[in-house]
């Protein structure tokens, strides 16, 4: 049971850790169609650098050893982010389809924050 949680952790914070970077990447640098997207939405652009910064920073808290309180950190920075995004393009009355990227990120990052290992949880160093 262990080795299969440990399995399933891996790949889904791979998915999520690429999934990260590349947009964090696209939004940091505003490329990637991500210009459209947030003026479609109603936000700044200059959010879009926001975003993308912590991204790639969350990106790292979660895969470096140690530091749990920071993984837990940018598990709920994760999370808000893609909540936010899903959230968002409902209520703008974009299609499903188009919210559907940002659900499987927060999906992923649920499933990471579930199966990570103990040694990644507070409390259990």
């Amino acid at each position: 049971m262990k080795n299969r949680n440990t399995i399933i952790y891996w790949v889904v914070t791979i998915f999520l850790s690429i999934g990260m970077v590349a947009g964090g990447v696209q939004q940091l640098f505003q490329i990637g169609g991500y210009n459209e997207i947030v003026t479609q939405l109603g936000y700044p652009l200059y959010l879009l650098s926001i975003l993308g910064a912590w991204k790639l920073l969350g990106v790292i808290a979660i895969l470096i050893p140690k530091f749990p309180l920071v993984k837990e950190w940018a598990y709920a920075g994760f999370f808000f982010a893609m909540s936010g995004a899903f959230i968002s393009h409902l209520t703008m009355g974009q299609s499903f389809m188009d919210a559907i990227p940002s659900l499987i990120l927060m999906v992923v990052t649920v499933l990471s924050w579930y199966f990570r290992p103990a040694n990644r949880k507070l409390g259990k160093q």
